[in-house]
């Protein structure tokens, strides 16, 4: 019996889900499907700038899954850029990273992201109204089949 994929981590949700080539009919197009932790390795490795092991442990995998996943997200966008496919971003095995905030006095602090509906108003610690978010915010949490990132499962936590 096989033991199912370990969660990764994901910490931004990109709100744009489809891409296209232009002047083709989406009928038309063949469909390539990108899962949300594959788009999640390139935005650490290849907009980031992250070395493997960076990405891996912000990911919560192992440098080797890290490699795994990135190669096959290359090979997809390769695929579609070169043969003129469309890309949807959907789905896929992970978990939304808690959010982090620092506030001007210098206090940080996690909020679950399931539990986020707004950013906070002010620090929990020193009631400063002055809140920045210490990475970036995404669009919503989930597994499986897409409803842009809304009503998913998430992974179960050992």
């Amino acid at each position: 019996m096989s033991r199912p994929p370990k969660c990764r981590r994901v910490a931004f949700a990109p709100g744009v889900i489809y891409f296209k080539p232009a002047g083709i009919p989406l009928r038309s197009l063949e469909e390539i499907r990108l899962f949300v932790e594959e788009i999640e390795a390139i935005r650490l490795k290849d907009l980031e700038g992250l070395e493997q092991e960076q990405g891996a442990e912000n990911m919560g995998i192992s440098r080797p899954t890290f490699q795994r996943i990135l190669a096959s997200a290359r090979q997809k966008i390769a695929d579609a850029l070169l043969n003129g496919k469309a890309i949807r971003i959907e789905g896929g095995n992970f978990e939304m990273s808690p959010l982090r905030y620092r506030c001007a006095v210098g206090h940080e602090w996690e909020v679950p992201y399931t539990t986020m509906s707004a950013p906070p108003q002010s620090c929990p610690a020193c009631s400063t109204s002055d809140v920045v978010p210490l990475q970036p915010l995404g669009v919503g949490c989930g597994r499986g089949g897409g409803r842009r990132w809304q009503g998913g499962r998430g992974c179960k936590r050992n």
